[in-house]
């Protein structure tokens, strides 16, 4: 079988070959000479470091491939800028030189084959003796942990990633772009234990902004890598319109489905395990502002004094929509980068108010972003997905009790761990426990 995808007219076509057949012969004709980008990948299982990106500079595209199994052909009408990663621990794609010659050979090493088509028997007619049977493919099973910014979806991803085996797509529209780790409060090295993380500070923000259709391109090739390896791929971040995109099984970019004015579609391409972590709101909002402090006191006005004093704020569309940045602009304006800006230089009244100010706008986005985030989340569970909810509130409630005493703050967090234990990860890990072993 062949997919063919179009992502301007969002038109899809499927053919299928005789499978005594050698090698198949894609043709692509475009309604005018143009660029044009085609991506071939396996359909259901994608080896590392195997896909290709080729680019054509004529009217029609011919491609030649072995047939061995599935495979999903990519193609774009340019002008259409797609932003590759500069650099990855684990690249999703590898690049090739432009070739003015086609048609072009692509060879793609033979993956593991996936298992045979289920056959389900459905009789219409239990007095007789005819039968139907219905071939199907079993989907992908991936696991999407979901949740208000701040609410640990995080700490869930990485605690069930070192218990089963598993790699975690990003799904937080701001951390998909290098830079501006504090602000947009990336998990560090450290922190990811050892997991392999995707699409997770891999794209320039100098490319412009990442769009849901290219996202759900680059997550799809990054889930049929973590399928091909026979790990699970964990979907973590707070952006429903970019989990939205990835795991329906039609998209249509031109429909905002979280308006009320659309309709949600719950037709998914992957086997998914939702799990939506939840904390009450005021609790959440009491948690975020002192967040906030903490991101001030690790560097984060630093980071934002480099970032405005470096960069053009302005060319970057994706990145300057992170919480922090535009609060901040008016006293980078007022104390431009190098005019002694840091925390820790003597500030006047004035200064000190704009800085207040700018802390202040910061808490009260960050608290209407989880709010918005919420009615999302709830907007998708209205609409029929099934989302597992796991409650966080409690364990929030023991953070915010935490003193700067050690004695006490040391009893404070065992005690956050063993609530954290017993509300979130206890029924996190028998969720997705019971979602692996059904069939």
């Amino acid at each position: 079988m062949l997919s063919c995808f179009n992502t301007k007219s969002q038109s899809e076509i499927s053919c299928c070959v005789h499978k005594q057949t050698l090698s198949l012969s894609l043709s692509i004709s475009l309604s005018k000479a143009s660029s044009c980008s085609v991506f071939v990948c396996g359909a259901h299982s994608l080896p590392q470091l195997t896909s290709a990106k080729h680019i054509y500079r004529e009217p029609a595209v011919s491609v030649s491939l072995p047939v061995l199994h599935s495979y999903s052909v990519f193609f774009f009408s340019l002008p259409m800028k797609i932003p590759f990663p500069k650099s990855t621990n684990q690249p999703l794609y590898t690049a090739l030189k432009t070739r003015p010659l086609h048609p072009i050979n692509i060879s793609i090493p033979f993956n593991k084959p996936r298992p045979p088509p289920i056959a389900v028997r459905m009789d219409t007619d239990s007095s007789t003796t005819t039968s139907t049977a219905v071939y199907r493919h079993k989907k992908d099973k991936i696991l999407v942990i979901m949740g208000a910014t701040g609410c640990g979806k995080t700490r869930v991803s990485i605690d069930l990633a070192t218990r089963f085996q598993s790699e975690i797509i990003n799904s937080d529209k701001m951390q998909v772009y290098e830079g501006l780790d504090i602000t947009t409060n990336k998990i560090t090295i450290q922190d990811r234990l050892g997991v392999p993380h995707h699409l997770l500070g891999e794209f320039d923000p100098d490319d412009g902004e990442l769009t849901p259709s290219e996202y759900r391109l680059a997550g799809g090739l990054a889930i049929s890598g973590i399928v091909s390896r026979q790990n699970l791929p964990i979907v973590v971040g707070g952006s429903n319109s970019l989990i939205h995109a990835l795991v329906v099984d039609r998209f249509n970019p031109e429909l905002n489905v979280f308006d009320g004015c659309n309709p949600v579609s719950t037709q998914l391409r992957y086997n998914c395990c939702f799990l939506w972590v939840d904390v009450s709101l005021p609790v959440l909002c009491d948690y975020l502002c002192k967040r906030v402090d903490e991101m001030l006191d690790s560097g984060m006005l630093d980071e934002l004094s480099e970032y405005y004093g470096s960069v053009d704020a302005a060319s970057q569309i994706g990145l300057r929509k992170a919480i922090g940045v535009p609060e901040f602009d008016r006293y980078f304006k007022k104390y431009p980068p190098g005019s002694g800006c840091g925390r820790g230089m003597e500030w006047d009244r004035v200064r000190r108010g704009v800085y207040e100010v700018c802390v202040r706008e910061i808490k009260e986005n960050t608290c209407q972003l989880a709010k918005r985030q919420i009615g999302k989340i709830l907007r998708l569970k209205g609409a029929g997905w099934d989302l597992k909810r796991v409650d966080a509130t409690e364990s929030f409630r023991e953070v915010m009790t935490v003193t700067s005493d050690d004695h006490i703050k040391k009893r404070k967090k065992k005690r956050w761990m063993e609530v954290w234990g017993r509300d979130v990860m206890e029924p996190s890990m028998k969720i997705v426990k019971r979602f692996l072993e059904e069939e």
